[in-house]
């Protein structure tokens, strides 16, 4: 189960999709309003198609913010089917980018009411299931964040490796991409695999 980021659709995950196809996974796409609906309204719309999604394990991999809708499914609806869990470039410890962009009124629209929720803090009062939680995030700083934050740190544009790593994730990994590129580099997919297998990134 793929769950999207901030202003993307389907189409944006359709790569990645693909090649977990290829490597033996049924493979279902999640998007969602992410600037008008808040992180809570986005999970239950997540809950609802999960329950349409067969299987006796689901695992839930979730780009950027598609990942902090992930948390919110599990606080608010924590009865999920078995299966790990995997983040890629989600700001689990908040976000300066999106804390910059929001010092303005057009930002805060920009941003919209589910970054909103990271800004004031939210997410990170929430709690994850006892599952194995995997994180990758990239080193490549190219990215819209830099034009709006000064991102001091190893970072992939966008978000900072600091802000893309919680502290309960079993396995941690940088790889040498930018924010857009976790969604399209072969070298990522390798690793989403690998982990969805084995509970391990491939060293």
């Amino acid at each position: 189960m793929l769950v999207n980021g901030l202003w993307l659709g389907d189409p944006a995950l359709w790569l990645l999709a693909r090649r977990l196809t290829q490597a033996g996974y049924q493979t279902f796409t999640f998007s969602y309003p992410s600037v008008r609906q808040d992180l809570r309204a986005n999970a239950a719309q997540l809950h609802e198609f999960l329950a349409r999604v067969p299987g006796t394990t689901v695992h839930l991999v979730g780009y950027s913010l598609g990942g902090l809708v992930m948390r919110a499914l599990f606080q608010f609806h924590p009865s999920q089917r078995p299966g790990r869990v995997l983040l890629l470039g989600s700001p689990q410890q908040g976000s300066r980018a999106a804390a910059a962009l929001s010092t303005f009124g057009f930002g805060r629209r920009l941003i919209g009411r589910s970054l909103a929720n990271l800004n004031n803090g939210d997410p990170q009062t929430w709690g994850w299931p006892d599952r194995e939680i995997g994180a990758i995030a990239g080193t490549l700083p190219l990215g819209l964040g830099r034009f709006v934050s000064r991102l001091s740190g190893p970072n992939d544009g966008t978000v900072l490796v600091a802000e893309a790593v919680p502290a309960t994730a079993r396995e941690q990994l940088m790889l040498h991409v930018s924010h857009a590129g976790l969604l399209f580099m072969p070298v990522v997919a390798r690793q989403v695999v690998a982990f969805l297998r084995s509970g391990h990134f491939a060293r």
